[in-house]
């Protein structure tokens, strides 16, 4: 298992099981990895939707969330928390910081 990899598993195990996609998530969360790699605990969310919507660009370009962060209503933005949370969470775990 590479670096990526493992960093990308550690972020979903600090996901609460509840809020996780359905189907394949390994290129969303090494997205993920990627951004605790080059941010550290100082990711925003807005760079968590961003790379949501890089994603799901690949399985849904319709999806009604393709917008800027900041065009999304408050409550669809929160979804994106949990994953910042995780990121952040496992960034400092891992002394990834700033």
């Amino acid at each position: 298992m590479s670096y990526v990899d493992e960093l990308a598993e550690a972020v979903r195990r600090a996901v609460p099981p509840g809020v996780l996609p359905d189907g394949d998530t390994s290129a969303l969360f090494r997205l993920y990895a990627v951004l605790a790699l080059a941010k550290g605990d100082g990711v925003e969310l807005e760079n968590v939707h961003d790379a949501w919507a890089a994603w799901m660009s690949g399985r849904d370009p319709e999806h009604r969330s393709l917008k800027p962060l900041a065009e999304l209503p408050v409550e669809v933005q929160r979804a994106d928390e949990p994953y910042l949370e995780a990121i952040r969470a496992v960034a400092r775990e891992r002394g990834l910081g700033r």
